[in-house]
């Protein structure tokens, strides 16, 4: 944490309408692929990022300052920030973006189990490249993360709250309940600048927003 803090970060964050992720994640729930599986948002939100990491490859890098040169790496090594009675612990998932959602859900669920046993290994934990960390799970709105030393980005995930929320356009323009989440993307500012980190934000909460246009990806 503190050779992180040597790094100069910025932070962009959004709200958005995570009702249709809602109904996507109930879905998966009543296949029988996934039974027996835990089914969470970070789910859909591990596999909106890798899916708009292929569109902003930049995100997915490290910076050498050794060879003052931006290294892009061509596998996401996705951590998933877990709190232990140890302390934090970020292990990841390798090559997250070359597997599906179901092959995703399983991947979860074993580091879950693992850091709920004490299982978590050095390796679990080396080579990450883009982290995902849950406050949503404490009931917690949002918040600012900070970057884990070698990468670029870090995103987070807050709670799932019902709120009005404002849909349709012109005169179909209408206030409904809908399910609103928040999320905040803090980034290296020696390698990313506000408009890399914006688009590949809108890129994540549009899957979110309508898991079909993953498709489009």
């Amino acid at each position: 944490m503190q050779a992180s803090l040597q790094v100069p970060q910025a932070s962009v964050w959004m709200d958005v309408d995570v009702t249709e992720t809602v109904a996507l994640l109930d879905q998966l729930r009543a296949r029988r692929e996934f039974n027996g599986l835990r089914i969470s948002p970070i789910v859909v939100l591990a596999k909106a990022v890798c899916l708009a990491m292929a569109k902003h490859p930049e995100v997915n890098s490290t910076l050498d300052l050794d060879r003052q040169e931006i290294v892009v790496h061509p596998d996401v090594n996705l951590g998933i920030a877990a709190a232990t009675r140890r302390g934090l612990v970020v292990p990841n998932i390798k090559a997250a973006n070359d597997m599906n959602i179901l092959q995703l859900a399983e991947a979860l669920n074993e580091l879950v189990d693992k850091v709920r046993e004490g299982r978590i290994t050095p390796a679990d934990a080396a080579r990450g490249t883009f982290t995902i960390t849950n406050v949503g799970v404490f009931g917690v709105e949002g918040g600012t993360p900070i970057l884990n030393p070698n990468e670029s980005a870090i995103l987070l995930l807050g709670t799932f709250n019902r709120r009005p929320w404002v849909v349709g356009e012109g005169a179909d323009e209408r206030i409904e309940i809908r399910s609103v989440a928040k999320l905040t993307l803090t980034i290296d500012h020696r390698v990313l600048d506000g408009e890399q980190a914006s688009r590949f934000l809108a890129d994540v909460a549009t899957i979110l927003t309508d898991p079909g246009l993953a498709l489009l990806f």
